[in-house]
């Protein structure tokens, strides 16, 4: 059945999506045997629930409030933030398409990512690393100063989380644990707050928050709020909601990693229906390292074994499914990779 109408969801059983405590992890008690948990559940699930992850419920609350205050700025005081050249600032209703045939999306969306720049564009922080199309400043709204320093923090502690679970996907792969962060000093992630309004009545069967769609990168963690509303595709083809879980995030696969694993990880394909009749929220880090990271993926093949994708430095790809995803960038000079992701129809 085609992944690009509304298909019956059915409710998620416990043993279907892994929790996994990270603690062990993060403190170095039993890191081989969280990165064994991981591993499975990369590879048979590609989405998790994780506890103890050091994003501090403060920290998420703070961000939570700053984001739903800044959604319900006037049109014109969000516009003003709107998205620069990297992928920077404020993203209206309908810019998004997740597929070529898609509706465009509901959401709104607001994106950043590290600050290494001042007010003048300078780079205060590194001088030996290339620019790149993906690393620049960012744009923070004129008309809420505030937002800045309330949705950074979450930024890096989710930016941190990510880096732990790289480590231990890595660990339970047989690899080096910084095989997948070697280059980490101008990562091309983005924050995101993203707002799902309720979905209108008589909204057509392929009207979504978020239609179908993996996601691009590396890794992905994600906070959700109590609303729910976030959907999976399990590999044997079922839909089934991620309901949120009290003190986890959710966390899963992006096509870039499973890419690099030579598609031994799975990147899963998921969507949002916001059917509960009031707002919902998320907060977002899409990990990803710097721009000129080679995303190769020998290192999970056998002497034996040819490899599914040729390799790719990560922004080239990151570059080439922006501008076919976002309205805004498709008045840009078109990017053209000869690469292969969708699976929405499969």
């Amino acid at each position: 059945m085609s992944a690009n109408v509304l298909t019956r969801v059915e409710p998620t059983d416990a043993c279907e999506v892994p929790v996994v405590d990270i603690a062990p992890l993060r403190d170095g008690t039993d890191a081989a045997r969280v990165g064994a948990e991981l591993h499975r559940a990369a590879s048979e699930v590609g989405f998790l629930y994780i506890r103890n992850h050091g994003v501090d419920a403060a920290v998420v609350e703070r961000a939570r409030r700053a984001a739903l205050a800044f959604f319900r700025l006037p049109e014109e005081a969000k516009r003003e933030a709107g998205t620069n050249q990297y992928h920077h600032g404020y993203l209206k209703p309908g810019s998004t398409k997740m597929y070529d045939d898609a509706r465009h999306d509901l959401k709104e969306s607001f994106n950043w990512g590290i600050e290494l720049f001042g007010e003048s564009g300078g780079d205060h922080n590194s001088t030996t690393a290339p620019a790149n199309a993906l690393v620049g400043p960012n744009v923070w709204p004129a008309a809420m100063p505030e937002l800045k320093t309330s949705v950074y923090p979450y930024f890096e502690a989710a930016s941190a989380c990510a880096e732990d679970l790289l480590r231990g996907f890595a660990l339970g792969a047989g690899l080096d644990a910084e095989h997948f962060i070697r280059l980490r000093d101008r990562p091309v992630s983005r924050g995101s707050l993203q707002y799902y309004p309720p979905q209108p009545d008589g909204a057509e069967k392929d009207q979504f928050g978020v239609a179908p769609h993996t996601d691009f990168g590396l890794l992905t963690v994600l906070c959700q709020d109590e609303i729910g509303g976030l959907e999976i595709r399990l590999p044997n083809g079922r839909w089934v909601a991620m309901p949120p879980v009290p003190g986890t995030c959710v966390v899963n696969i992006g096509d870039l990693l499973e890419r690099w694993s030579n598609r031994r990880y799975l990147s899963t394909v998921h969507r949002v229906i916001n059917r509960s009749g009031r707002d919902r929220l998320s907060l977002v880090v899409a990990y990803d390292p710097n721009f000129e990271t080679l995303v190769d993926p020998r290192a999970f093949c056998s002497e034996e074994e040819v490899p599914c994708d040729e390799p790719v430095t990560c922004g080239d790809y990151l570059l080439w499914r922006f501008g076919k995803a976002f309205s805004y960038r498709q008045r840009d000079e078109e990017v053209s990779l000869d690469v292969s992701t969708t699976r929405l129809g499969s």
